[in-house]
This record gives structure tokens, C-alpha cells and sequence, in this order.
């Protein structure tokens, strides 16, 4: 399957095709993966109970899943990748902040995938950790650089397998496992670690949101936004909060070894030799994801270039900017920390902050201010109605997450209010509402009729225009 050669960002309504069912698997088994597993570690290995680390899994998921699948929404509507969108409210170069934070996303994920699978590999067949990253990385790499169809063609199928495999373990961890008392299944409610597996889940769900409707902008236009929340939020939500509570029994079931250990471990008391399959399977989840991260981060790269100088992308273009964003996640994981649980809660906890503004400024001018109405044509437009700079969109991010830093709780900072709270970070229930009311009153002074009007008007032949 080739590399597509239309614009690297609008999907003309001519190539719009496939159903709106399709967001279910590539969610799903965007989340049945290692890393997701690693997730929900995090209460366990704080000596939080399984019970209140169970709670807070599934509430922390079900939290970020819902703004990230309001994002999904869009795609089919306006066809652009998630990152593009942001320039109506951030302005052609001020959306470089955000371009910003995506490939910060990227890289840094990419990173933590490639230090798990490096990890995992070792554990199932004995090779090299180093050796064993860059195998998984080359993978990767042929799968994203083959496009979405075959990210698409690997994510439905590979998502039958691993509810099959999550069906068998979840059956047989409770009947025939023994799960330690003390101190991961009876120790007692603990805020600050109830708190912080809370805000990881759902910073790894909110994540998801800079490239979701980088895949449902191939739907067609009619795809409602219903249909589209629903199978992206059910798909992300089973996933990622099924994946997570695995990681948390294995966590319970072995607190001493690591995860792809535990997960063999646990795998194989159930029944011979399925702890080889479990692991391997998320491996197999981790690779796909990992080329859907670099298959997003070549975009973002291009997007970057395209701020500063209109091009046209090119397959050579396109593996290049692959192949860099590759290069660059090998080279942190290589000289990264194996402290994996430490290392994916501070990464977690870092995207929160940066992510949160975004999110609010993102979802009020779609639903709220303008509802959907934008110019396709003047988005690409770096001196057309929405400006090189948007001054509302950046003054928002930055009170939003300014608002935050008192409530900041990583391993770098801990600000005054979480320090007084014994170390809980609250920071996003703090920077939603800042971010989306200081956006929506600074837009109350726009004239949205005549933006409307200037919008439709401009995307007159916007598939000759810009689909090629």
C-alpha cells in the first residue's frame, strides 16, 4: 500500500471512505498495549489498595476519554489532523506552541515504548535490550511509513486477539491467582497516590486527543458527532481502563519484579505458557501504537515547515520526516533512566499541564464559539482571517496553565498548594475552567456572523482548491 500523495493535511471529500465502527478497534487497540499497562502500576507500586487503585483507574479513564473523544468528533467534519485546527485559535505561527507540545508527546512516548519493548523482547527471548529496541523500532517504522491504511489493517485485527487474551486473564486472575495481602490489596484509602493514579490515567487518556481525528478525518462528512464520540470513547475507554486494571493485578500479584516480567509471571500462572502469549501480544500493541505516534509526529513535523513555507509533501518528504522523529525517540530512550514507572508518571504529569489549556481553548471554540464553523481553505492561509497570531487563544493557555503551577506535583516541583495538600495534584480541574472561560470571554468581542460568512465564502472549491 503507498504512502498517500494527497496534502499532508486535508482529506478531500473524494478520498473520504470507511465506517464510523472503525474507530472502535484502532482505539481500543491503541490502548491494549504495554504502555497502558505500565499506567496502572503507578497506585499500586505508591501502596494504594487495589480496590481504590481500581477506583481511580476507571474514573481517571473515564475523565480523559470524554474530552478526547469530543476531539475525534471533528475530524470527519472539517478532514485536517488535530494539530492543524489549532490554528483558528491560536493563529498560523502561535499554533507552533502546541505543534510544540504534540512532538514533545511523540518523541517522549515513543521513547518510553521503545525502553518497554527493548525491556519486553529481552524477557521473552533473551536479546540484547539495545539490540531488541532497535528491532522494534525499525517495525515501527516500516508500519508507519506504509501509511494509515495498514496502521488501520494491524489495529482491527490485532484488536479480536487481545480481547480474547484480556478475556482469559481477567477470567482466570481471580480464580486462579493468589493476590498478596499485605500491602498492595489491604492498605487503605491514600489520597495523594489515589490522586496521582487518577491524574495519570486520565493524562494518558487526554493524550490520545493531539492526533485523534488524525484517523477520523478519512470518514465522510455525514459521520455525526454522536457516532463519532461514541465509538472513539468506547473503543479508547474499554482499552485503555481494561489494560490498566491488568496492570495493576500484576503489579499486585508480583511488586518485586518488572512489568514485562510480572506480566509473563502472571500470564503463565493461569496456564502454561500464556504468560508468553499475553506479553507478546502487547508487545505486538506496542509496535502499532508506536507507528501510529510516528506516523502523527511526520506530520507535525511537516506542519512545522509548512508554518514557515508552503510545501507540498512528497513521499521523500514524508520518510524523512519519519525516519527524524524515529531518530529522535531512540535517542532518549537510549540514554533515559530504567526507572520506567517514575519515568511514565513525571512524563504523564508533564503532558497533563501542557495539555490541559489546549483542551478547553480546543473543544470551547468548536462546540461553543463557532460550532463548527471554520474555512478549510484560510486555515492554510497564514495571512488570512485567523492571523498569524491569535492573541485569545495564547492568552488563554497561558493563564490556564499558569493557574496550574501552585497545584504542580512531579518529582522536578511541587507547588505550594499541592505541598499543603500532602502532594495531591489537582492541577487539571484547576486549568480546564481557567483555559475555557478566559477563551470563550475573550471571544464574546467577535463578530461570528461575519466570520461565518467570510469562512463560507472562502471555501468555495476547497477540494479543487487544496485536495489535488
Amino acid at each position: 500500500m503507498p504512502i498517500e500523495t494527497h496534502s499532508i493535511d486535508y482529506i478531500p471529500l473524494a478520498e473520504r471512505r470507511g465506517q464510523v465502527w472503525h474507530l472502535w478497534p484502532v482505539w481500543f487497540t491503541g490502548d491494549a498495549q504495554l504502555a497502558t499497562l505500565a499506567t496502572g502500576v503507578i497506585g499500586i507500586a505508591l501502596g494504594l489498595s487495589m480496590v481504590w487503585s481500581a477506583v481511580a483507574i476507571v474514573a481517571g479513564c473515564a475523565l480523559g476519554t470524554f474530552f478526547m473523544a469530543f476531539h475525534s468528533a471533528q475530524g470527519p467534519q472539517l478532514g485536517l489532523p488535530q494539530m492543524i485546527q489549532s490554528r483558528p485559535q491560536f493563529g498560523a505561527m502561535g499554533a507552533l506552541l502546541v505543534w510544540f507540545v504534540a512532538l514533545v508527546t511523540y518523541v517522549g512516548y515513543n521513547a518510553f515504548n521503545q525502553l518497554l519493548a527493548g525491556q519486553s523482547i529481552h524477557q521473552l527471548l533473551g536479546v540484547s535490550p539495545v539490540a531488541a529496541t532497535l528491532v522494534f523500532t525499525l517495525a515501527a517504522l516500516a508500519i508507519a511509513a506504509a501509511g494509515y491504511d495498514w496502521i488501520h489493517a494491524a489495529q482491527r485485527r490485532l484488536a479480536f486477539l487481545m480481547i480474547a487474551a484480556l478475556l482469559v486473564f481477567s477470567i482466570g486472575a481471580p480464580l486462579m491467582l493468589h493476590f498478596p495481602r499485605p500491602p498492595a490489596a489491604s492498605a487503605g484509602f491514600k489520597v495523594t497516590p489515589f490522586l496521582t493514579q487518577f491524574f495519570a490515567a486520565a493524562a494518558y487518556q487526554l493524550s490520545w486527543s493531539i492526533y485523534v481525528s488524525d484517523y477520523s478525518r478519512y470518514l465522510p462528512p455525514n459521520v455525526g458527532v454522536r457516532a463519532s464520540f461514541w465509538w472513539t470513547f468506547g473503543g479508547a475507554m474499554l482499552g485503555g481502563a481494561w489494560m490498566m486494571l491488568a496492570g495493576m493485578l500484576v503489579a499486585a500479584l508480583n511488586p518485586s519484579l518488572d512489568i514485562p516480567a510480572a506480566v509473563q509471571a502472571g500470564g503463565d500462572a493461569i496456564a502454561p505458557h500464556f504468560g508468553f502469549v499475553l506479553l507478546t501480544l502487547s508487545l505486538c500493541g506496542l509496535v502499532t501504537i508506536t507507528s501510529l505516534n510516528l506516523y502523527g509526529a511526520s506530520l507535525t513535523i511537516l506542519s512545522v515547515a509548512d508554518s514557515f513555507r508552503p510545501l507540498r509533501p512528497t513521499i521523500s518528504k514524508r520518510l524523512l520526516s519519519t525516519v527524524l522523529a524515529a531518530v529522535m525517540g531512540t535517542a532518549l530512550a537510549l540514554f533515559s533512566p530504567g526507572n520506567f514507572v517514575t519515568l511514565l508518571g513525571d512524563l504523564l504529569a508533564v503532558l497533563l499541564y501542557l495539555f490541559t489549556p489546549w483542551t478547553a481553548i480546543n473543544l470551547v471554540d468548536y462546540y461553543v464559539v463557532r460550532k463548527g464553523h471554520y474555512s478549510v481553505r484560510e486555515i492554510f492561509n497564514p495571512h488570512g482571517m485567523y492571523g498569524r497570531w491569535n492573541w485569545r487563544g495564547l492568552c488563554a493557555y497561558a493563564g490556564g496553565f499558569v493557574a496550574m503551577i501552585p497545584f504542580f506535583s512531579t518529582g522536578l516541583y511541587t507547588g505550594p498548594v499541592a505541598h499543603a495538600l500532602g502532594g495531591a495534584d489537582i492541577a487539571m480541574v484547576v486549568g480546564l475552567p481557567v483555559s475555557g472561560v478566559m477563551y470563550w470571554l475573550a471571544c464574546r468581542s467577535m463578530d461570528l456572523d461575519e466570520d461565518l460568512r467570510r469562512a463560507e465564502l472562502a471555501d468555495v472549491g476547497i477540494d479543487k482548491g487544496l485536495g489535488g
